[in-house]
């Protein structure tokens, strides 16, 4: 064997098998560094958007990298019904890193969103249906509804994801009603999967369906995917209107938006009950992996969609319970920062990928 067919060799079995859902960690920094700039620390958010914005280089890097290398595990984690939703995450770290931009540089915002439609339309339909196609081609008698879970609500985030950009390009160019027919059409859209995945994750976790260990902190996504349709609501309800389709979809985006805020407020107990009944009942350790950023999302898009909802609807209350939820999200972010760095310090002594 030649030095560079060796040399490509180690390269491949030395390359992290990087997670379908590790772009969840952008979605999670640039989340707080939008909920950082409503506080009012505009420094702390800027840094927290460039750290968002290295690591979606960094992860790109890697998964070309997993691609090339690993092609075979990353096709199979795409027709994984608990893994596969998790290329989604791409979809919504460009829209969130591209959204924190827009108040210096909407063509950023343009890029950004342009860059992420073509990965949505790809994923968006190329995840269920190779899960679909699969099941009816090789695996006939298996059920359907029994590999849903809280990653599934990756398909709502991400369409959300591309209504707000279109709300915030709307919000200050010169297409503003195409944009914002695009804006309602996508929250519409989301909100039908929304709805969709409720009622299915619901019945999964009541009638006591395996959770392969997901329930925490994947299930955390659900409380995402709903903050994240309130989010984009707030925005949409910023828009002129005047706009025809802001005239006449307005108040119904206004009224879902308030009763998914309060459904969402409602979960937060019940995910806690969930991380208490795991790690305090049956004592299972914490340990950093990429999920947990599964539950940094979460926090701070509740804590954005909170503030800016109540901001734009006067209801003082709940802007001060995102303010509140801000600091929650800080703090989970800090935590898992903490993890994280101690886990790649450990991989970097030992040589082995990390979990």
């Amino acid at each position: 064997m030649s030095s560079r067919a060796r040399t490509a060799a180690t390269l491949r079995s030395r390359w992290p098998n990087q997670p379908p859902a590790s772009f969840a960690f952008v979605m999670a920094t640039g989340i707080v560094a939008s909920a950082l700039l409503d506080a009012g620390w505009t420094v702390a958010s800027w840094t927290l958007l460039w750290i968002a914005v290295g690591g979606l280089a960094l992860l790109f890097i890697g998964l070309l990298g997993r691609l090339l290398n690993h092609t075979d595990e990353a096709v199979a984690d795409f027709r994984n019904p608990h893994k596969g939703f998790g290329y989604l995450t791409m979809v919504a770290a460009i829209n969130v890193v591209g959204i924190g931009f827009h108040p210096v540089a909407p063509a950023v915002t343009w890029i950004m969103a342009a860059m992420s439609i073509p990965l949505w339309l790809f994923l968006a339909y190329g995840v269920p249906l190779s899960m679909m196609l699969r099941t009816e081609i090789g695996e006939a008698l298996r059920p359907r509804l029994l590999p849903v879970d809280g990653t599934w609500f990756l398909w709502v985030v991400s369409t959300q994801s591309l209504s707000m950009a279109a709300a915030s390009l709307a919000s200050g160019g010169s297409s503003v009603r195409l944009l914002s027919d695009a804006a309602v059409a996508l929250w519409g859209v989301g909100i039908m999967l929304y709805l969709t995945l409720t009622t299915l994750v619901m019945l999964r976790l009541l009638t006591g369906g395996e959770n392969l260990g997901g329930i925490v902190p994947t299930n955390w996504i659900f409380m995402g995917a709903t903050a994240i349709t309130v989010l984009a609501g707030s925005m949409i309800l910023h828009l002129p209107s005047e706009v025809p389709v802001i005239a006449m979809a307005g108040p119904t985006v206004g009224g879902i938006s308030y009763l998914l805020w309060a459904f969402g407020l409602w979960w937060v107990p019940l995910l806690v009950a969930f991380g208490f009944w795991r790690h305090v009942v049956r004592r299972e350790p914490v340990r950093y992996t990429t999920a947990l950023w599964s539950i940094v999302f979460p926090l701070g898009m509740f804590a954005v969609a909170t503030y800016r909802f109540g901001t734009e609807n006067h209801m003082p209350l709940v802007a001060w319970v995102g303010n509140v939820a801000t600091w929650v999200a800080v703090a989970a972010w800090l935590a898992v920062v903490l993890g994280m760095t101690a886990t790649f310090l450990r991989w970097v002594r030992r040589g082995t990928p990390a979990a």
